[in-house]
């Protein structure tokens, strides 16, 4: 018996030893009790604590945390939008108050999560159901933002603070996503249309300039023509008389009739009557007495010619 007890009161103290010593891992501190009552902090490493008195309440990580979850908005046409979200948060900080809340407030994680999620939840649900179904897609920041303002003031409350929030997938029920297709279908077409339209008045514009052009480049083309033409007529007319003038003046000198140079022209007409003209018959008044009325008129013609240029 007497051996036996120094051997109990040894294990008993290594016991004490034994609990009296506690490891907090990295990343992690510890809230000790005291009777039930708040104690201190335990940071991480080897700590000492109060045998048999000091109880390790709690350990909380000051790692990020993240958490999925998925709910469902109502816009203000009406329409079902189910929204997947990511959250990532974490313990403010390591202060003894922080800590403090963080170990009471809720009574487990279980807890925690639901309180957050329904707190999201809520604040999307707020602002979706001021918006409509076509401008919820548009909005996906401004949702973020509205609920990081929101969600940023209760979860320090609860000690914790919003790292990031994340909207990763937003999607319409099956009846909506029907119509908003056949909504877009219309606005497709009624595009495809105006653009054709568009396509074939300028299409006609184009061929109506065109045309424009191609009669504006005719008629000029045509108008040079012709003004090439008078001044073809005309050069011709004067190397013909100037022609006709060195003859007279040859002839003159050579003490011989002019009249054979009219007498030259009409021979010459005849013969271009002959071998140009379109016409199967050529009336021309052959006798003397018509050759010499001929000649007169022409000689005439030449006398006037005189008389305009003096």
């Amino acid at each position: 018996m007497q051996t036996v007890f120094p051997i109990l009161l040894t294990v008993l103290a290594l016991m004490v030893v034994l609990t009296s010593f506690v490891s907090i891992q990295q990343g992690t501190v510890a809230v000790t009790t005291i009777f039930g009552k708040y104690n201190r902090i335990l940071h991480p490493g080897l700590n000492f604590k109060v045998p048999l008195v000091e109880k390790v309440f709690k350990k909380i990580s000051i790692q990020n945390r993240s958490a999925e979850m998925g709910f469902q908005a109502v816009t203000i046409d009406q329409a079902n939008v189910n929204f997947t979200a990511m959250l990532l948060y974490a313990v403010f900080n390591t202060d003894e108050q922080t800590i403090k809340s963080v170990a009471f407030k809720f009574i487990d994680e279980r807890n925690l999560m639901q309180a957050l999620v329904r707190s999201v939840e809520g604040s999307v649900r707020a602002f979706v159901a001021t918006k409509k179904q076509s401008e919820v897609l548009l909005l996906r920041r401004d949702i973020v933002l509205e609920i990081k303002d929101q969600l940023d003031k209760t979860l320090e409350e609860w000690g914790y603070h919003l790292i990031d929030l994340q909207l990763n997938d937003i999607t319409f029920d099956e009846e909506v996503i029907r119509s908003m297709a056949k909504v877009v279908a219309s606005n497709n077409l009624k595009a495809a249309a105006e653009n054709e339209g568009q396509a074939l008045l300028i299409t006609k514009t184009k061929g109506a300039e065109a045309e424009g052009n191609a009669i504006k480049i005719a008629a000029q083309a045509e108008k040079d023509a012709a003004q090439l033409r008078g001044q073809g007529v005309a050069l011709f007319r004067e190397e013909v008389a100037r022609g006709m003038s060195q003859s007279a003046k040859l002839m003159q000198d050579a003490n011989l009739d002019a009249s054979l140079i009219l007498f030259s022209m009409w021979t010459e007409a005849v013969k271009n009557f002959a071998e140009h003209g379109k016409g199967n018959v050529i009336f021309l008044d052959g006798s003397t007495e018509g050759m010499q009325q001929t000649m007169r008129q022409m000689m005439a013609i030449s006398k006037m010619d005189v008389k305009d240029k003096k």
